[in-house]
């Protein structure tokens, strides 16, 4: 049955993720609109509940999230209120037609395999905040297994301590299990958000590294109410 509802979700998305590229193009000024209109179309669609811990702070200028599902995209842009600019891999903005969905709304690429990825990476990232829209991590770099989390990549602390940014940590559970894009599974659920406390970014303090220790903690805390 998670197969079957993979393979549904599969179709939807192709058919919705064009119909919104093509909006976000018509409608240039009101792209964010657009785009919590689609996500708040897949949560209801998808059946997710979502359980929420501590408290979102708009007041943010960085999200930082583990990362194991493309619900998690789906699940923090629904919950959140600004227009959050995502960071992604340049593979997929460099793919057919459905690369758009991060060109259109003027997302982050990077390049990580070239060495003057980073400072593209921070030029976009001062021309998005210039723009007072927060910047939205996963540091871990890729998705994870779903079991633990992956050692940070650096990108993330560069950006926060060169701008002095506020940062948001949040973990979230059970994404991956409502929606594997790998073995193409889907189902119902529900998805926990833990809101951490704001830390903000200081180069003389280990911030980042207290930030991966809190967010480990807590999952580990949690995962195994979450184990299928």
């Amino acid at each position: 049955m998670k197969r079957i509802r993979g393979i549904i979700l599969l179709i939807q998305f192709s058919i919705t993720v064009a119909i919104t590229v093509v909006l976000m193009y018509i409608f240039r000024k009101h792209t964010h609109k657009v785009i919590k209109a689609w996500m708040s179309f897949q949560i209801f669609l998808l059946g997710i509940k979502i359980e929420t811990e501590g408290t979102l702070d708009d007041s943010c200028d960085m999200v930082l999230m583990n990362h194991q599902s493309l619900l998690d995209i789906i699940v923090i842009e629904y919950i959140h209120n600004r227009d959050l600019a995502w960071v992604a891999k340049k593979e997929i903005s460099d793919l057919f037609f459905f690369g758009h969905i991060i060109k259109a709304p003027r997302m982050i690429s990077v390049d990580r395999e070239n060495k003057a990825g980073l400072i593209h990476l921070l030029k976009e990232a001062k021309d998005r905040l210039d723009k007072k829209r927060p910047i939205a991590m996963f540091p871990e770099g890729t998705r994870s297994d779903g079991k633990s989390m992956l050692k940070f990549r650096p990108g993330a602390k560069m950006i926060a301590n060169k701008y002095n940014l506020k940062v948001q940590p949040i973990v979230l559970f059970n994404t991956r299990n409502i929606v594997d894009s790998k073995s193409l599974k889907a189902s119902p659920g529900i998805v926990k958000v833990v809101f951490l406390e704001p830390i903000q970014a200081n180069k003389s303090t280990d911030w980042f590294e207290q930030t991966e220790q809190n967010m480990n903690e807590v999952f580990n805390k949690e995962y195994k109410n979450y184990v299928s």
